[in-house]
């Protein structure tokens, strides 16, 4: 039977595009309007690599500072030389836009009586600035950062948290991310998961696959019924 509900932040609950998408439709930004999905994508891209070489070469850092390093990696393969932009984006991170099917999701499954929580690689002010942005702390019990345990995801000591937290087996966990390989490791380490793959992405070739594949997650309060 599932207890408790676990969601990934960044991705999953919030829409990581929003910061250069509402940067970019400022005025005084169309010079720069057409690159902001590239910019986006490859910001992304190098912050999730930048947690992985920072697992292999054992060298944690917190979550924001590698959010500013591969922000400056996608600006500079942009040709984007603009620290007032840098400062827009990165205040704008704080404020990303939740799926607009996440409040009343969340509401669902506490109507349930679920316990929910965020499991995020987000540094724990980030994570409550994004929480506080989206108003849907009122449908979490718990936001349960990395920087507890000093590491990335999807090594297990992170997945540990959770028991640690809720006092849970594995299998009692719904387990739900974005990130495909996320949803492997979470799988693997005996989780229920399920991947958002809004993108319509591939599965990712590895030693675990989530149970469920969704396209939102508006239906999530039916898999723990």
């Amino acid at each position: 039977m599932i207890t408790t509900c676990v969601f990934d932040a960044y991705g999953t609950l919030f829409d990581v595009s929003a910061a250069a998408r509402e940067a970019a439709s400022l005025p005084g930004q169309q010079d720069w309007a057409d690159k902001w999905p590239a910019l986006a994508e490859s910001w992304r891209s190098k912050q999730l690599q930048y947690t992985w070489l920072r697992v292999i070469m054992g060298d944690y850092m917190p979550f924001w500072e590698v959010t500013k390093d591969g922000l400056d990696w996608a600006m500079e393969a942009q040709g984007l030389d603009d620290p007032e932009l840098r400062e827009r984006l990165l205040a704008l991170y704080w404020e990303l836009s939740a799926y607009p099917e996440v409040p009343m999701m969340l509401a669902k499954l506490k109507s349930l009586g679920k316990k929910t929580a965020v499991l995020s690689n987000g540094s724990p002010d980030m994570l409550d600035g994004a929480v506080d942005s989206a108003v849907i702390g009122e449908w979490l019990d718990k936001v349960i950062s990395v920087e507890e345990v000093g590491i990335f995801k999807p090594a297990n000591a992170v997945y540990d948290l959770v028991g640690k937290h809720f006092g849970c087996a594995p299998n009692e966990v719904l387990f739900v991310s974005s990130n495909g390989w996320d949803a492997a490791g979470a799988s693997q380490y005996g989780f229920n998961t399920v991947w958002v793959n809004r993108a319509g992405d591939p599965m990712d070739r590895l030693p675990a696959a989530p149970q469920h594949v969704l396209n939102d997650l508006t239906t999530i309060s039916e898999l723990v019924q």
